[in-house]
């Protein structure tokens, strides 16, 4: 086997040491530095010739910095002779921009795709993809995982058997759908009508929230304003308790302020972002690691055992 060796940018290095601390290596030897001007300079102190390399980097904010981070250093390591690159992308920027939703408007989800295979990726391992179907974006092999099991054994551990599963739109039906099943319980739908982008309104509640402790899943918190507009809604209707779950904490602009003045007592979310100084002061939100799920993954891509096996 060829030697698996960890990198990271300044995204999310915490993330990378813990996966370290799981695996059981060190992290690699990087200095991600930026010049005066703002352009980012590269480089790799250590010896990967012939190594098995990932190189892990969250495209949140800021977005498009730590985007061309993750580019130069893929670029970096194909230039210096690695056997293998695989980008360890926890939350893929540009993933809501996936489609045409007007005329003359760009793809950006498809563009980074190509940007990241063209730089050198020989592999992509994300998390929880706003849209499964930009895996198709790729001509490398993409291992899409999910924060599934790391928040179902918190819901299982913190809940009783009187709750609800609620999507707080049509999109993610799917998805709190699975839940429902896997924890028995039942599922409601919060109808959601959009007036401009980052404004969202919530409408009705299909479903019967009435008495039961309602937990709204999502895959990502951006503004706030979808997830704090269903709380209200489902609290209208009867709701006892309101909490959140999601696997991305963008939490931008008003989003911590929304959350603390909201009906929800507690936004459960993952570390696939690190939180800014605002948030980890809210009391309400509460983080829990995707660590040794995103390291048992890339163990096993470096060994070639199953990932699907993971959320069987």
């Amino acid at each position: 086997m060829h030697d698996l060796v960890l990198f990271a940018g300044n995204s999310n290095r915490k993330l990378a040491i813990d996966i370290c601390r799981y695996i059981g290596i060190k992290l690699g030897n990087a200095q991600v530095k930026t010049f005066s001007d703002g352009e980012i300079q590269v480089e790799i102190k250590e010896n990967v010739r012939g190594r098995d390399v990932f190189v892990l980097q969250s495209t949140c904010a800021p977005v498009n910095d730590h985007l061309v981070e993750l580019l130069l250093m893929i670029d970096a390591f194909k230039r210096s002779s690695a056997y293998r690159i695989t980008a360890v992308i926890p939350y893929y920027g540009y993933a809501r921009q996936d489609k045409k939703v007007a005329p003359r408007v760009p793809i950006s989800a498809k563009l980074v795709a190509d940007m990241i295979t063209t730089s050198g990726a020989n592999r992509v391992i994300t998390m929880d993809l706003h849209a499964g179907q930009i895996q198709g974006f790729f001509d490398i092999p993409v291992d899409n995982l999910f924060a599934a099991p790391v928040i179902l054994e918190y819901i299982k551990d913190h809940f009783r058997d009187d709750t609800v599963i609620v999507s707080p739109d049509a999109g993610g039906v799917e998805r709190a759908r699975a839940f429902a099943k896997r924890l028995h319980t039942q599922l409601a739908i919060i109808d959601k009508r959009r007036p401009a982008p980052n404004k969202a309104e919530a409408m009705n509640v299909v479903g019967d929230v009435r008495g039961k402790t309602a937990i709204i899943l999502d895959d990502m918190v951006d503004t706030g304003g979808t997830l704090t507009q269903a709380a209200n809604a489902l609290e209208k209707h009867g709701a006892s308790e309101v909490y959140a779950c999601c696997a991305h904490p963008v939490l931008s602009g008003p989003s911590v302020e929304r959350i603390s003045e909201s009906a929800i007592k507690t936004l459960v979310v993952t570390d696939t972002i690190p939180l800014s100084e605002k948030a980890k002061a809210c009391k309400k939100i509460h983080v829990l690691s995707v660590s040794e799920l995103l390291g048992e993954a890339i163990k096993r891509c470096h060994s070639g055992n199953s990932v699907s096996s993971l959320f069987v």
